[in-house]
């Protein structure tokens, strides 16, 4: 199993609002780095779900569903969307500054490359992270 994280604005779609309809085409992705992985998201995959801009902060997880197909939004190009659904809320999100803040968490994309939307996890990041919103 492999762990994510993907990025979204709460005002253009919510953990809450992925609670609400229990799954989702997770779509719109336009940078090549995230495009790579979110064709390797296998189904089963574990995904942290993290509010930016706004309440900067993980607040729940998601679970693949279906795996990488072309994305029904793109106008041109080879973009790709996968299949999200719900799978919990976290008792506490796990703030940005948290997240800065542990040492075993620098080498993140979250931490090192903010701008990317969709990124890998390691098991131990993941699991840290979960811990944290406990």
């Amino acid at each position: 199993m492999n762990y994510w994280l993907v990025k979204s604005e709460p005002t253009t779609y919510s953990f809450q609002q992925l609670m609400k309809d229990k799954e989702t085409c997770w779509d719109g992705v336009r940078n090549f780095a995230a495009r790579i992985h979110l064709r390797a998201m296998k189904k089963g995959d574990l995904v942290l779900f993290y509010h930016s801009n706004i309440d900067t902060a993980v607040i729940g997880i998601a679970k693949v569903k279906k795996e990488a197909y072309p994305d029904p939004t793109a106008k041109e190009g080879d973009w790709s969307a996968v299949d999200l659904s719900y799978s919990k809320a976290l008792k506490n999100p796990v703030s940005l500054a948290q997240i800065k803040a542990e040492k075993k968490l620098q080498n993140t994309g979250l931490v090192r490359i903010g701008r990317l939307s969709v990124m890998p996890l390691t098991t131990e990041e993941f699991e840290l992270i979960c811990e944290m919103g406990k």
